[in-house]
C-alpha cells in the first residue's frame, strides 16, 4: 500500500514523498483515515512504528487556516526532547505556511510563552505540566480546541503527569481525543477514562523479523513493589523447585531491603552479593555462592555491577528491570545449553521496557497467572496506608507447583506459556 490509498490531500501526499516517506507503516494505515474521520482513538504501538507521523498527518489534514487566535489542536508529550521532535515533524510535513505551530518547553520564562500563544496559534505542542500552568494563567485558550492528542502516554504516566492531562482534557470543549502509547495497562485506562468514552482501540505489534534465541522468559504483572516482595516470598517457599536462585534489583539499598524482607523466613539460605554491611549474610563472588549448599538465594544489585555471569544458576529473578534494556538483553540471550529460566516482575510503568525488549528479540514473554494466596498491596486514596487483598483461584486442581497457573480458556488469547512452560516442566523433573 502507498500513501495514495490513505485519506489525505494530494498536497500532503507530496510533502510526505518529499520527506522520504514512500510506504505507510501499519499503524499509519490503520489510524490516519480514522483520525481524519473524527474518531476517538487509543493507539498502542511500539517505538519507531510511525505513531507521531500518523497524528501529525491527521492534524494537518483537519486543521485549516482561520484568523482565530485560539489553538485548534493541543498535543501533549512527556518531555522537552519530544516537544522538539514533534514540532520538527510538523514543520517537515506542513504544506500551509499560514498554520501556526508553537512548541512550549518546560523550561524558560513562562511569560514569554504566554505572549507567544496569545499572539495567535493553531497547533500547540507542550508537556502537560507547562500547558496546565499556562492555562491557569489564562494564557492557553481551549475554547476552540478541535483535537486533543496525548503522545507517549506511557512515559507521561511514568513521569507522574496524569493529573494535568486530565484537567486540560476536561477543561476543553467537546473535541476529538487521540492517545498514543507503547503499552496498554491499568494506569493508562485510569488516566484516559475521565475524558474518553468508548474510544476505538488499535494495537500494532512490530516484533523483529528474526527471533533471537533466548532463555525461557516468564512475566508476572504486579501492581507495586510491595506486591513484588510478597510474590517472591511466596514463590521461594517451594525450596525443592527453586533450589538455586539469583534475584536482580537495581540498587544496593533495594538489595538490603529485599534481604531484610526475606531473612525473617530463613536467614541461612538468603544472602546478598557484596553486601553494604559486614553483618549481612553475603558473598563476594558468584563461585562462592555456587559452592555453598545451604545458600539458596543470592540478591544482586545492578548498581556498579561488572562482568557478572549467571551460567549454571537455574533460576534468574528480575525483581526490577535494569534501567538500560541492554543489560537485560545481555543476560537473556542464550549463550550455552544451560537450563535457565527467567522470571520477571513488572509494574505498569515497567511494561514499556518489557515491550521494547520483546520488540528487539522478536518474541513476547510468556505471561504467568498470579499464584493463589498472593497478598496484593494496594495504596489507599485518602490515607497514606497500605491495604491488601489476596488472590483467590477458584477450584484449584492441585496445591503443588503453585508458582504457575493456567488462565481460563476464555483468556487464552493473552496467555501462552509455550516454551517457557515446557522448560519449567523439564526443569522440575531434572531438579526435583
Amino acid at each position: 500500500m502507498s500513501f495514495e490509498n490513505i485519506k489525505i490531500s494530494k498536497s500532503l501526499r507530496s510533502s510526505v514523498a518529499n520527506a522520504g516517506y514512500l510506504t505507510p507503516k501499519e499503524v499509519q494505515v490503520k489510524t490516519i483515515s480514522r483520525i481524519v474521520g473524527g474518531q476517538d482513538l487509543t493507539v498502542i504501538a511500539p517505538e519507531g512504528s510511525g505513531k507521531t507521523t500518523s497524528y501529525v498527518l491527521g492534524v494537518l489534514s483537519k486543521i485549516k487556516y482561520t484568523s482565530d487566535e485560539a489553538p485548534r489542536a493541543l498535543i501533549l508529550v512527556p518531555d522537552k526532547e519530544k516537544v522538539a521532535e514533534v514540532v520538527e515533524r510538523f514543520n517537515l510535513l506542513n504544506i500551509n505556511d499560514n498554520i501556526r505551530i508553537v512548541g512550549v518547553y518546560p523550561d524558560g520564562g513562562i511569560e514569554g510563552q504566554i505572549n507567544e500563544l496569545t499572539d495567535g496559534v493553531d497547533i500547540v505542542v507542550s508537556v502537560p505540566s507547562r500547558a496546565r500552568a499556562i492555562y491557569l494563567k489564562l494564557g492557553l485558550n481551549l475554547n476552540k480546541l478541535e483535537m486533543f492528542v496525548v503522545d507517549d502516554a506511557d512515559l507521561i504516566i511514568k513521569n507522574g503527569m496524569q493529573l494535568p492531562v486530565v484537567e486540560l482534557a476536561n477543561s476543553a470543549q467537546k473535541c476529538q481525543h487521540l492517545v498514543f502509547s507503547e503499552v496498554n495497562h491499568d494506569k493508562l485506562q485510569h488516566m484516559i477514562s475521565p475524558f474518553m468514552k468508548l474510544p476505538t482501540l488499535i494495537e500494532v505489534k512490530e516484533l523483529a523479523n528474526q527471533q533471537i534465541e533466548t532463555y525461557p522468559q516468564i512475566l508476572y504483572k504486579v501492581i507495586n513493589f510491595k506486591t513484588k516482595l510478597n510474590l517472591i516470598g511466596l514463590l521461594l517457599k517451594d525450596e525443592e523447585f527453586f533450589n538455586k536462585v539469583i534475584v536482580f534489583v537495581n540498587t544496593k539499598l533495594t538489595a538490603q531491603k529485599v534481604l531484610k524482607f526475606l531473612k525473617h523466613k530463613d536467614e541461612n539460605v538468603f544472602s546478598i552479593y557484596k553486601p553494604l554491611f559486614f553483618d549481612d549474610q553475603g558473598f563476594d563472588s558468584l563461585e562462592e555462592f555456587r559452592k555453598t549448599p545451604e545458600a539458596r538465594v543470592l540478591i544482586v544489585a545492578n548498581e556498579g555491577l561488572v562482568d557478572f555471569e549467571c551460567e549454571d544458576i537455574p533460576f534468574i529473578f528480575h525483581l526490577e528491570l535494569p534501567e538500560k534494556k541492554e543489560v537485560f538483553l545481555s543476560r537473556m540471550v542464550k549463550k550455552l545449553n544451560d537450563d535457565i529460566l527467567f522470571l520477571t516482575f513488572a509494574t505498569d510503568i515497567e511494561l514499556t521496557t518489557v515491550s521494547k525488549i520483546e520488540q528487539l528479540v522478536g518474541k513476547e514473554f510468556d505471561l504467568a497467572e498470579l499464584p493463589e494466596g498472593l497478598k496484593i498491596e494496594t495504596q489507599a486514596k485518602q490515607k497514606s496506608t497500605i491495604k491488601s487483598r489476596t488472590v483467590k483461584v477458584a477450584s484449584p486442581e492441585s496445591e503443588t507447583n503453585t508458582a504457575f497457573h493456567t488462565k481460563k480458556e476464555s483468556n487464552s488469547k493473552t496467555f501462552n506459556y509455550g516454551i517457557g512452560q515446557k522448560a519449567i516442566m523439564n526443569k522440575k523433573k531434572k531438579h526435583g
